[in-house]
């Protein structure tokens, strides 16, 4: 089948999502509005998950996987699987599940006109820390980088694979996913999505990583832009 939408799952430790995620994406495939596939990426798990997830992809032909050497986390994931995908368009959603890989449908109707479509979670099963947490943060970056958005953090996202490939990764930048589109003078669109709470597997994230260290790759994403380099080819013999 030619696919045209790559659903890339970051994986770290969750043995015990990882049926669940195979029968919802699985689900979800049979309904969505563009031919799509799936691609774990297995950011060096130290439990049962690399084996889970090629039993699932040795019987399901949409699925296939990467395995990381070594842990190296939730910017490194994304970025591999930006690099690896072959499909016009990309996306990634939490093997937690927390959102719906249904309302991918959702951000599809979007994509046509704008280049990054972001879900935002309107009703937040997280416990009071934790949103309080996102809720600064998403406040502080958004005054470093003007991008109008209020859920960044959101694991759900379909982007132009032409943008997303162009894109700079640090550590932590999945965060700014939306402006560094902004960067090459895309169109950004959030659009409201389910949440729910996580049911099994731990949190990978704590205060640290939700607040203190996002304003340090605010410091991060300022340098960049200012160095950031864009053009526009507008004639070529090739």
């Amino acid at each position: 089948m030619h696919y045209k939408f790559t659903i890339i799952v970051p994986v770290y430790n969750e043995e015990d999502n990882l049926e669940r995620v195979e029968q919802e994406l699985l689900a979800y495939t049979k309904i969505a509005s563009v031919p799509s596939c799936v691609l774990f990426v297995n950011d060096g798990s130290k439990d049962n998950s690399q084996q889970l997830i090629e039993t699932i992809c040795n019987r399901n032909d949409a699925f296939n996987y990467i395995l990381f050497k070594e842990n190296r986390g939730l910017s490194a994931a994304i970025k591999a699987g930006f690099d690896y995908a072959d499909t016009e368009l990309v996306g990634y959603i939490d093997s937690d599940l927390q959102t719906d890989p249904q309302d991918f449908n959702l951000l599809l109707e979007h994509i046509g006109e704008y280049d990054l479509v972001t879900g935002v979670r309107a009703d937040r099963k997280d416990s009071f820390v934790k949103n309080m947490s996102s809720k600064i943060a998403n406040g502080i970056r958004r005054a470093f980088t003007h991008d109008g958005m209020d859920d960044t953090g959101c694991p759900l996202k379909v982007i132009k694979a032409d943008y997303a490939k162009r894109i700079p990764m640090f550590k932590g930048l999945h965060r700014f996913l939306p402006a560094m589109i902004l960067l090459q003078n895309g169109k950004i669109l959030q659009v409201p999505v389910k949440h729910f709470p996580r049911i099994a597997g731990t949190a990978k994230f704590g205060l640290w990583n939700r607040l203190f260290g996002p304003l340090m790759d605010c410091f991060a994403y300022l340098w960049m832009k200012k160095k950031y380099i864009n053009y526009t080819v507008s004639k070529s013999s090739k």
